[in-house]
């Protein structure tokens, strides 16, 4: 009997703890087409921005993989999976048999067509090794283009200006981080990056890289042509379901799991950014692209391989960065529909900015930005369910915190519960 993971990432962590929590014996076997020790991705821009050493990239300490008697296989791929025969097969046509089986590929870039994609200089942000291909040629005083005003997005330009950069955002929309901010938000952040010497170009896209065998500028859709000596894309990430495509996998956006982190194939699992979980507040399956759920997917994935039998249904999405100075943080909804209300608070002065998304007596979605303290609070609300309409009036204003809580709750949550 052996586990095969396939992926080194959060969700892989989380299986292996999961499962050396009941089975201490049972081999492990890591699969990776990465040739490092399992890292944090969110890591890769501050590495990028000089933040972080290359040591202390790592996720796990150095000796995680011995003292869980995991094998791990990195640097090579998973070219397929035989679920008939229970084996993966690997790019040099070797065969690793497995008797449960966890998916955990993670996520791949989205990358539209695009004229111009072939040359040299035109890079992802999603690995190590895209931050270190670009660390190469993001020297101060370049030029670069940077596609696509999303989180990981405004996470290179972060890094690129900390390394002296002249940077130009560009995004289809009509306004940066469309998924999680409002106009109020967005011009807000638009504001510090406008400070910080960034061009953020809204409403329009790249329709062709332009160059010999490097990149050497972009022409937009509105016939601009913008010179520059990189370009990072950064339109959205996808779940990586490239090595089961086409197999009797059950897959929508991504592999299609129960609460237990099942896959409709017996002794197959799969979590984190390939998997497509329960999404408690918006009652439906859905990627969740984000580190705490992949940890705690990959984990209840893990303790339901070694044989028992635990749920994952609290799932939500949540993010938090900071972008040059603004603290961001969001959880759950983040627009209003039927039956949402929504309370905002915005102080000019300040540079703050609360949002909160209700519904039914219950929190279901915030954002906050410059605000942060009581992150921590919100979030709990909302995965425990309360009621809120007691303190509904003082959600976000000034001294709200543990104290505003009832009795009941506050006692519950000192007690751990």
């Amino acid at each position: 009997m052996s586990y095969v993971i396939i992926g080194n990432s959060t969700a892989a962590v989380g299986a292996v703890e999961g499962i050396r929590k009941y089975d201490i014996e049972t081999p492990i076997v890591i699969i990776s087409d990465e040739p490092y020790h399992t890292y944090s991705r969110p890591l890769i821009s501050y590495y990028l921005g000089g933040k972080v050493a290359e040591e202390n990239m790592y996720y796990r300490s150095r000796d995680f993989y011995e003292k869980n008697k995991v094998k791990p296989i990195l640097g090579i791929k998973a070219k397929s999976v035989d679920f008939d025969k229970k084996e993966v097969v690997l790019q040099d046509e070797s065969k690793i048999q497995y008797s449960k089986l966890l998916i955990a590929t993670g996520g791949k870039p989205f990358i539209p067509p695009l004229e111009g994609l072939d040359k040299k200089n035109v890079f992802n942000f999603i690995k190590f090794d895209d931050v270190k291909e670009i660390e190469k040629v993001a020297v101060k005083g370049s030029r670069a283009v940077v596609v696509g005003a999303s989180f990981s997005g405004l996470k290179a330009v972060e890094a690129l200006v900390q390394r002296g950069v002249n940077v130009t955002v560009i995004d289809i929309m009509d306004r940066i981080m469309p998924r999680v901010f409002d106009e109020t938000a967005s011009s807000i952040a638009l504001k510090t990056l406008r400070e910080h010497g960034v061009e953020v170009l809204l409403k329009t896209t790249v329709e062709k890289i332009i160059g010999g065998e490097n990149a050497e500028g972009v022409i937009l859709k509105d016939g601009r042509e913008l010179p520059c000596n990189f370009i990072i894309l950064a339109m959205g990430v996808r779940c990586n379901t490239d090595l089961v495509k086409d197999t009797k996998l059950k897959i929508n956006r991504g592999i299609v799991v129960d609460d237990r982190m099942r896959t409709n194939i017996p002794d197959v699992y799969a979590a984190g950014d390939a998997a497509e979980g329960y999404n408690f507040i918006e009652g439906r399956n859905m990627e969740i692209a984000i580190i705490p759920n992949a940890y705690r997917q990959g984990e209840t994935a893990g303790e339901n391989m070694a044989g028992k039998e635990r749920l994952f249904n609290k799932g939500f999405i949540m993010n938090s960065m900071p972008l040059l100075g603004l603290s961001i943080i969001s959880a759950g909804l983040s627009e209003s529909g039927e039956g949402i209300r929504v309370k905002a608070i915005y102080k000019n002065r300040e540079n703050t900015y609360k949002k909160f998304y209700i519904r039914d007596k219950k929190l279901v979605g915030y954002l906050l930005i410059n605000d942060i303290d009581r992150a921590g609070i919100y979030t709990d609300l909302i995965r425990r369910e309360v009621d809120i309409s007691l303190f509904e009036d003082r959600l976000g204003e000034e001294g709200f915190g543990f104290v505003s809580l009832p009795k009941e709750m506050r006692k519950e949550r000192m007690l751990g519960g």
